[in-house]
C-alpha cells in the first residue's frame, strides 16, 4: 500500500489549492481509520494540519481553521484538503497520512511522498 499525494504548486497569497491523496493497492486494504494532512516548513518540525476519522470527525490546526477543509471518500480511500485564503506562512511540503489495516492483518501508519505548496506574498 502506498499513499500518493498531488495538487501542490506555486500560488499567490489569497489563492486556493486543493490537495488530494489516494491509497493505492485498494484490494489489499481492509480498513482505514484516521487520515490526515501534515506539513513541514524549512527548519521546522512536521505539524498536523488537519485530520479526519472514518466517521467524518475533523480537527484542524488553529492556524488553518476557517480556511482549510479536509474531506474523505471512504469508498475510494482518498482524502482532500481544500485550502483557501492561502498565506505565505502556509508554504511547506504537505504530507498525507493514514492508518491502514491490510490483508496481512495488522494496522500500519503510512505517509505520502509529500507535495510542495509555495505561497508568494
Amino acid at each position: 500500500v502506498q499513499l500518493q499525494a498531488s495538487g501542490g504548486g506555486l500560488v499567490q497569497a489569497g489563492d486556493s489549492l486543493n490537495l488530494s491523496c489516494a491509497a493505492s493497492d485498494s484490494g489489499n486494504i481492509l480498513s482505514v481509520n484516521e487520515m490526515g494532512w501534515y506539513r513541514q516548513a524549512p527548519e521546522k518540525q512536521r505539524e498536523l494540519v488537519a485530520g479526519i476519522s472514518n466517521s467524518g470527525s475533523t480537527n484542524y490546526a488553529d492556524s488553518v481553521k476557517g480556511r482549510f477543509t479536509i474531506s474523505r471518500d471512504n469508498a475510494k480511500n482518498t482524502i482532500d484538503l481544500q485550502m483557501n485564503s492561502l498565506r505565505a506562512e502556509d508554504t511547506a511540503v504537505y504530507y498525507c497520512n493514514a492508518n491502514i489495516l491490510t490483508r496481512a492483518g495488522h494496522w500500519s501508519n503510512y505517509w505520502g511522498q509529500g507535495t510542495q505548496v509555495t505561497v508568494s506574498s
